[in-house]
Order: C-alpha cells, then sequence, then structure tokens
C-alpha cells in the first residue's frame, strides 16, 4: 500500500502526468476505495468502511480487549481506550465509554502523538532499543520537551522505569483536566502490540486510587496478551472461540469495586 499512498498524494498534489493520474484514479475508483462527487472530486470510497467494519469484528487485537474494555469501565467511570503503534505515531483502534462527563479527543481512527500521554509512552518503554536509538536521534527536542530525558541515556533509563513499574500515568498530557492510566499489550512472541487504557475526568486522583486503577488496567492488559497468545494459530486450530464479555467479569470481580466508580 506504501506505493499506492505516494501515487495518490502525487495525484492529489498534480505531479503525476494527467494519463497515469487518471489511470490510478480509475483503479481506486473501481476497488472502491475513493470516490467521486460533482463539483467536490474524490473523496474514501465505501470500500474503506467495509475495510473498518472488518477490522472491528475480525482484528484479534480488537476482539480480544473489546469485553475487557467494557468490563473495565462498568468498574472505573472514564473512557478505555485501546491503542496500537503506527509508524512514528500510536493509533486508537477502539474505546469504551463509560461516562458522559467528558469526551475523549482520541476516537478510534485518530493518531496520538507517540512521546506523550500514557497511552502512547508505555507503548514506547518496550519498543526495540534500535528504534529508541533513532527516535532520539531524529528529535532530541522532542524527547526533552516530552520529558523524557535530556540524552539518550536518560532517554533510556527513564523508559526502563515505565517498563519496571508495568504501567504509566500521565495528567493532562493529551487532553486537559484528566489523568491517563495505561498498561501495554503484547503478542506470544513478548513483543509490544499496543496499549490498553483509561481516562479518568479527574486531575487529583488520590495515591490509593490511581494503585487501584493502575491495578485493573494491567489485569486488563494481561487478560487481553492471554487471549491473543490463546488465539494464535494452533488455537484456532484447536476450536477455541474469542472471549466474550462475560467470560471477564469474574476475573475482574476478585479486586473488588472502585469506591470512585459509579
Amino acid at each position: 500500500m506504501t506505493g499506492w499512498n505516494g501515487r495518490w498524494r502525487s495525484c492529489r498534489r498534480g505531479s503525476a502526468t494527467r494519463a497515469p493520474r487518471s489511470r490510478y484514479l480509475k483503479v481506486l475508483t473501481d476497488a472502491g476505495l475513493l470516490t467521486s462527487l460533482p463539483d467536490v472530486g474524490y473523496t474514501l470510497g465505501p470500500r474503506i468502511a467495509e475495510l473498518d467494519y472488518q477490522m472491528r469484528e475480525r482484528d484479534p487485537l480488537i476482539t480480544a480487549s473489546r469485553p475487557v474494555m467494557a468490563e473495565l469501565v462498568e468498574e472505573i467511570a472514564g473512557i478505555a481506550l485501546l491503542c496500537r503503534r503506527y509508524r512514528e505515531r500510536v493509533l486508537c483502534v477502539h474505546q469504551e465509554q463509560g461516562t458522559a462527563s467528558f469526551h475523549s479527543n482520541y476516537e478510534r481512527g485518530r493518531a496520538r502523538p507517540l512521546l506523550q500521554g500514557a497511552a502512547s509512552r508505555i507503548i514506547l518503554a518496550h519498543m526495540p532499543s534500535a528504534a529508541l536509538r533513532k527516535l532520539y536521534e531524529e528529535n532530541p527536542a522532542a524527547v526533552h520537551n516530552a520529558g523524557l530525558g535530556d540524552s539518550l541515556n536518560a532517554f533510556r533509563a527513564r523508559l526502563r522505569l515505565l517498563r519496571q513499574a508495568g504501567w504509566d500515568a500521565t495528567v493532562s498530557q493529551v487532553t486537559r483536566g484528566v489523568t491517563g492510566v495505561a498498561a501495554p499489550i503484547f503478542d506470544r512472541r513478548d513483543n509490544v502490540l499496543g496499549s490498553l487504557s483509561v481516562t479518568i475526568g479527574d486531575e487529583h486522583v488520590s495515591k490509593e486510587r490511581l494503585a487501584f486503577v493502575a491495578d485493573r488496567v494491567v489485569l486488563c492488559a494481561r487478560i487481553v496478551t492471554k487471549t491473543i497468545a490463546r488465539t494464535s494459530h494452533a488455537a484456532e486450530a484447536a476450536g477455541d472461540r474469542p472471549l466474550r464479555r462475560e467470560d471477564v467479569a469474574p476475573l475482574l470481580s476478585a479486586g473488588g469495586r472502585d469506591e470512585g466508580s459509579r
């Protein structure tokens, strides 16, 4: 798809010659990836909506996380976000809302900065060392401005602390007036896939409640990690079904209810 992305950008800028541009547009339109509107021009086509639906229904990360997230926001009044790394950004791929008292700026499909917010930083903490070096060397000022260190060694040391803690919490870094708590999700080879987080509409969360929320978020992320491992190719061959919401409630009930929840 990288080649098509480049050609589509060239078409929009007008840098492609007329004949190849028309040919690219016709191929994309015939595939349903683009559609044309009179007096408007080209826009994304209906096939994109179909692909989005298929992703929501079939992506193992989303199907494993959805029931866990729904149960989490029943217990802790907030907004649960599922994010995954996408190039040098972090993309929200699913959201479960358990409160109407505030709105998350990062809905499904919207990219988040890689260096800000708990949902992004906990992914960053588990990225390969070579990727961290490249990120730092390309933009040391951004790392410094994010409070993650003023040298490569300091950057790595800060992220090591996050890995050791197993979770991260930030206040008003991405959305004003909220606290975000996130934990990593891994594949069966222990590569970081993304993060599961909950956003609470309060900047002043007590230490006790923060510890409770972090405990629940870490537990939920571990459930998702185990579910993804269980639904690998071997598990599919054995006939395992996806995790459902009714499976999650008993796993979460052991820790009690959050006093700050609804």
